[in-house]
This record gives C-alpha cells, sequence and structure tokens, in this order.
C-alpha cells in the first residue's frame, strides 16, 4: 500500500517582484484574495487531501506566513470584548487551521533548490509540493485528486496537468507520455520552457506534486542552470527514468495568481460565487458602462 501524504511543502521565498510596490514590505503569499491572502487558498486544500503538516520554505522578512496561522491573542481579545462574534470566528478558525513548520533558504537558487531545502522536515517519506501562485478552484480539492490518482498507481509520484494551446506552452514544463486512462499520463520525459514547435504536447506542468523521498539525492546531484536556479524539471525527469512517474490531468480551474492579471481574474470570479457577496458583486459588475 502507498504511503499517506501527510506533509505538503510550500515554497514562499521568493520576493515577489511582479507586484511591486505592493510586496515591497508585505509577502506576496499574504496579499488577500477577496479576503484570505492566497497562502490560505493553498493551506486550506492541503488539509482538506488528507494533509497534516504544513512546511513553509521561507526567507528573510516572511514572518507574516507564521504570524497569520498562529493566535493573536490581542485581537481575539478586542473582539470578544466588543461582541464581534463572527468577526472572532474567522480570527480563530485560521488560528486553529494547522500549525506550521518553516525552514530559511537563504538563497534564491530555484524551486529545486527550495524543494531541496525542505529534506530535513519531510524525512523519508513521501510529501506534497504546492506552489500558492496557483489558485485552483475546484469541487474536490486538486491535490486530493492527486492522491487518489497516487494511491491508484502503488504510490508513484504524481504530477498536476493543464492542457496550455499555442505560445504560452514556452512558459512551462511540459510532458510526454502515455495516456494510461483518462487524465492520467504515465510519463516518459519532461521539457522545460519549450518553444512551441518543439513542445512534446500541450500539457503543462502546474504548481502541485506529489513527491517519493528518492527525488532528493537527485535534486542535490542538479546542476544549476540558467540564473543559477536548481530547475526541479531536470531533477523530475531524471526520477521519470528510473521509475514509474504519472501526470494527472486535474478536474477543476487554475488561476496563476502571481501574474496581475491572473489575480484580477481569480478575485472576481471567486468573489462572484460567493453567496454573501455575488449577488451584488454581479449587479455592480453589470452596471459599469464598459466599452
Amino acid at each position: 500500500m502507498a504511503a499517506p501524504i501527510r506533509k505538503a511543502v510550500f515554497p514562499v521565498a521568493g520576493l515577489g517582484t511582479r507586484f511591486l510596490p505592493a510586496t515591497k514590505v508585505i509577502p506576496k503569499e499574504m496579499l488577500p484574495l477577496v479576503d484570505k491572502p492566497l497562502i490560505q487558498y493553498g493551506v486550506e486544500e492541503a488539509l482538506g487531501s488528507g494533509v497534516e503538516e504544513i512546511i513553509f520554505v521561507t526567507a528573510r522578512g516572511k514572518s507574516a506566513l507564521e504570524d497569520h496561522f498562529d493566535i493573536t491573542f490581542e485581537l481575539e481579545k478586542m473582539l470578544e470584548e466588543r461582541g464581534k462574534s463572527d468577526l472572532l470566528a474567522a480570527a480563530r478558525d485560521v488560528s486553529h487551521l494547522t500549525t506550521v513548520a518553516s525552514v530559511r533558504q537563504k538563497q534564491a537558487l530555484g524551486l529545486g533548490h527550495a524543494v531541496l531545502t525542505a529534506k530535513s522536515l519531510v524525512g523519508n517519506e513521501p510529501f506534497a509540493v504546492i506552489l500558492g501562485d496557483d489558485i485552483i478552484d475546484s469541487e474536490v480539492p486538486c491535490l486530493k485528486q492527486m492522491v487518489e490518482v497516487y494511491e491508484r498507481y502503488g504510490g508513484a509520484p504524481v504530477i498536476a496537468l493543464q492542457e496550455i494551446e499555442g505560445e504560452a506552452i514556452s512558459r512551462f514544463g511540459v510532458i510526454a507520455g502515455e495516456e494510461v486512462e483518462p487524465g492520467v499520463f504515465l510519463l516518459s520525459d519532461m521539457v522545460e520552457k519549450p518553444k512551441l514547435a518543439d513542445a512534446p504536447s500541450n500539457l503543462a506542468i502546474i504548481g502541485r506534486y506529489i513527491l517519493t523521498p528518492d527525488v532528493f539525492p537527485l535534486l542535490a546531484s542538479t546542476q544549476a542552470g540558467v540564473g543559477g536556479e536548481i530547475q526541479i524539471t531536470d531533477a523530475l525527469r531524471r526520477l521519470a527514468q528510473e521509475r514509474p512517474f504519472y501526470g494527472y490531468r486535474f478536474e477543476g480551474k487554475r488561476y496563476d495568481a502571481g501574474d496581475k492579471m491572473g489575480f484580477l481574474e481569480a478575485t472576481v470570479e471567486l468573489a462572484l460565487k460567493r453567496a454573501d457577496l455575488g449577488p451584488g458583486f454581479r449587479e455592480y459588475l453589470k452596471s459599469l458602462k464598459l466599452d
């Protein structure tokens, strides 16, 4: 039987330069999407998929991420004294979601290096990696869908895939593989950011991974590439040559919240789905006189 996925790694050491000046002193992961910070969406997805331990790979200036999931005694006391029970419940719900462990990535050496930095906290067990920029709206949490594939295929690694058409494919890692059941692909190769003409498929790797601990020595021996970064795709490509490795075309909608336009799209569409905000927000949008 496949070992359970108990731990999820969140690489959150990036500087968030695409959102400057908003991210000059505020971690990008704390930017609010409607009324929750980006990081909370990913953490809730992990917890809803059976994960028990959250691991942040952080950097200097990122303490707000850990503080968000901690108890804020002064705030809760003030809300309780003023009888603001709804707000008090919201604050306490976040505080009691989970406990967080963190490790510092002292140099910005890429996603592969960030995952390798978490080795001491992950230990010798399979684990998930969630990129907080990728917000996935789905009936069943994306990671939970992936866990079901992982278990069905005997504990093999699984990465999330999305169909990308046209030139945009060159912004992603892209897989080659055989579809072994609807939406599940046995991988034979991965290419990092290929030109459209060189892409082996239209299936791009997005920010959800279930990995096994044998990835760590491969990451440790991966040579730095462009910009001095250790690309995770290089290590995963080698792993796929050593053992069965699967890609899963998940069900749901992905928003690239690390991009300004994607962030705006996610804000609008998730707000419209809210029972408390959707009706009024929809009427407001209808009232806009757009060219």
